[in-house]
């Protein structure tokens, strides 16, 4: 990335949001003459307009990259790594073995509220050094250098994690839904429907089900 006191500053928080958000419809863009970020959302309409005049404009705006779910899942690995406590770091590199690695992992670090703070640390470090790399590569032109100054890659090696072979730690929900239909079992046949109607209360309460962000 170069600086000239004659770019502009780019929004740096909407950059941030931008690269680490990789879902398939969604598309930002850097507007080079005022440093905004251009979202655009292939499910509404309304973005139109705003495709139509980045595809006018050459020169003006460029797409921004975000970091793959790949990408991401390194590091996620390499902050396993960093974990000191043997049991937490066994669990986590459990909790992202498979489908549905970054909810489970979120869902070991709900009860570590420290290594959860550091994890979020960690992660915005390593975004940093992503988007540094990404700018220069594409020797983008800036008012300023970023606010987060310059990040230092972690002390853990950017490779695979070794996992354990066919295990796979319950995380908290999983452990919950067991406890759940243990008690279920243990249950008289005469108390099943009042049980069954309570559940059913609880279903009718929840909100429409959203889909799990990529990252």
């Amino acid at each position: 990335m170069r600086v000239s006191p004659d770019a502009p500053i780019p929004d740096w928080s909407a950059l941030e949001t931008s690269f680490e958000h990789n879902a398939p419809d969604h598309h930002a863009y850097l507007d080079l003459q005022n440093g905004q970020v251009v979202t655009i959302n292939d499910t509404r309409p309304e973005d139109e307009e705003k495709r139509q005049q980045i595809a006018r404009t050459t020169g003006r705006f460029i797409h921004l990259d975000p970091a793959s779910s790949r990408e991401q899942y390194r590091w996620m690995e390499r902050f396993v790594a960093s974990v000191e406590d043997p049991a937490l770091r066994e669990r986590l590199t459990l909790a992202i073995d498979g489908k549905g690695a970054f909810r489970r992992f979120k869902d070991v670090l709900l009860s570590y509220p420290v290594e959860r703070d550091r994890w979020f640390s960690y992660r915005a470090n390593l975004l940093h050094i992503y988007i540094d790399g990404w700018l220069a590569n594409q020797d983008v032109v800036l008012g300023a250098y970023p606010p987060w100054g310059k990040p230092e890659d972690p002390p853990e090696p950017n490779i695979p994690l070794e996992k354990p072979a066919n295990e796979r730690a319950p995380g908290p929900s999983e452990t919950l839904r067991r406890t759940a239909r243990d008690l279920i079992d243990r249950l008289p046949a005469i108390e099943l429907p009042a049980a069954i109607a309570y559940l059913q209360y609880l279903l009718d309460k929840q909100p429409s089900v959203h889909h799990e962000p990529t990252t």
